[in-house]
């Protein structure tokens, strides 16, 4: 049975029992299993379910579901926080089922962050009709807030009519755009779309079977030109004998996204993926971190900012499922006293059950390229769990960072929202302080 608990501090979870979970064939079928977990606002109750993984819950500002599935599936999460205006824009696939194939367009929902009362009050969904191209279905919202100009940008992919992502690798023939649509005004109104293939991806999506953007945020680096870049992957054609594989990369634009250039590939195998910038002292590294098939996570830095990545390693503590599953990574200054510039830590958001997707957690790492210096996890999220982003929100009530995390949650019933501080979920972090 099921153990209910109402204080998430210190409650510790038992370990993994039971036959492992058949995953799905296709990379993008996103198999999830339902663990029921209950969840409103604020610090409610949830359910801690057997199958979970050891480690320490960790107590929330708020947790409220953001989309909700019935007639309409919504699927595919990515946040983007506005520091200045404190609001935060929550994006998400509207499918008619869950199926990749039935993805229709990109929803929006716009949450205002009140610091007094240290709530996110979320608005009524809208639909970013501007975010399509004719006859194709819109996919993976992969928001960049230019704190330079203030302008949005909504990068996304769009596929034709229902063509599934098996027929590309299957034909070799690659129909997916990559297109854009931008916001001046906070994400209040949208350009029409910008169709960046030809431009972009040039001559090159002639050798991909297919590719994609993100999903989730993008980003933007404090370099002198405050580039942009844009994270990536594409399923590369081999010979005639050998399926397309699919390997990470960027796009960067040193000029606010007037010119993109199209980084190098990271390794193969390598599939979703995010990318944040650390410092350490002076050093500044564009640090990516990518899905992979092959039961852990896999990490590269480059220090180009994003065009070439070196020291692709293999993350073993942060866990894949079968067939893996996206992750979302952001940086933000260490709490540390002392340091100037402030060095910058990573947190990251995945399943943290190796045999399916279950158990979001969140881990720390206190920017070190080492892959063994990766915490252990800090639940999140009991349960069914998949995709998810990040976001840095700042100073929190209690003086640590404040992060917002988007998650898929129960089967891929509804989307949810999380707000919690470094020091809920790091508790140790703090003790010495």
């Amino acid at each position: 049975m099921p153990v209910t608990i109402t204080s998430c501090l210190g409650v510790y979870l038992p370990a993994p029992v039971g036959p492992a979970r058949v995953a799905a064939p296709h990379l993008n079928q996103r198999p999830c299993r339902r663990e029921g977990a209950t969840h409103g606002e604020g610090q409610e109750q949830l359910v801690l379910q057997p199958g979970a993984s050891a480690m320490v819950s960790c107590p929330v500002l708020q947790r409220e579901r953001v989309f909700q599935s019935g007639a309409l599936v919504y699927r595919i999460p990515a946040l983007l926080y506005l520091p200045q205006q404190k609001t935060l824009l929550a994006f998400a696939e509207e499918r008619t089922s869950k199926k990749d194939e039935h993805a229709k367009l990109i929803v929006l929902r716009r949450g205002s962050y009140d610091t007094s009362t240290r709530q996110v009050q979320w608005h009524s969904q809208e639909a970013v009709s501007q975010a399509q191209l004719e006859g194709h279905r819109s996919m993976n919202p992969s928001p960049l807030y230019d704190e330079a100009t203030g302008t949005i940008f909504l990068f996304f992919i769009a596929i034709p009519g229902q063509m599934s992502e098996h027929h590309q690798l299957q034909t070799r023939v690659n129909a997916t755009r990559l297109c854009q649509v931008t916001s001046p005004d906070h994400g209040r109104s949208w350009s029409p779309p910008t169709d960046l293939t030809d431009s972009v991806i040039a001559s090159a999506h002639k050798d991909w079977a297919t590719f994609a953007v993100g999903p989730g945020h993008c980003l933007q680096l404090s370099n002198p030109t405050r580039s942009l870049v844009v994270p990536a992957y594409a399923y590369r054609s081999h010979c005639c004998l050998k399926a397309p594989s699919p390997s990470a990369f960027c796009l960067v634009s040193h000029n606010h996204g007037r010119t993109w250039a199209r980084g190098s590939f990271v390794g193969q195998d390598t599939l979703e993926c995010q990318v944040a910038e650390v410092r350490d002292g002076q050093q500044r590294v564009v640090y990516l971190n990518a899905r992979s098939p092959h039961r852990a996570r896999v990490q590269a830095q480059s220090a180009n900012n994003g065009l070439d990545f070196k020291e692709t390693q293999w993350v073993q503590k942060l866990v894949e499922p079968p067939h893996g599953c996206q992750g979302s990574i952001v940086s933000f200054p260490s709490p540390n006293v002392g340091s100037e510039p402030p060095d910058w830590w990573l947190l990251y958001t995945h399943p943290t059950d190796p045999r399916q997707r279950s158990n979001l957690g969140v881990y720390l790492n206190r920017w070190s390229p080492a892959p063994a210096t990766w915490s252990e996890p800090t639940l999140l999220a009991p349960g069914s769990c998949a995709y998810s982003d990040l976001q840095s929100m700042g100073t929190g009530p209690d003086g640590s960072p404040l992060f917002g995390c988007l998650y898929e949650s129960d089967d891929y019933m509804e989307i949810v929202f999380v707000m919690f501080t470094l020091q809920q979920a790091f508790p140790a972090e703090f003790l010495l302080q």
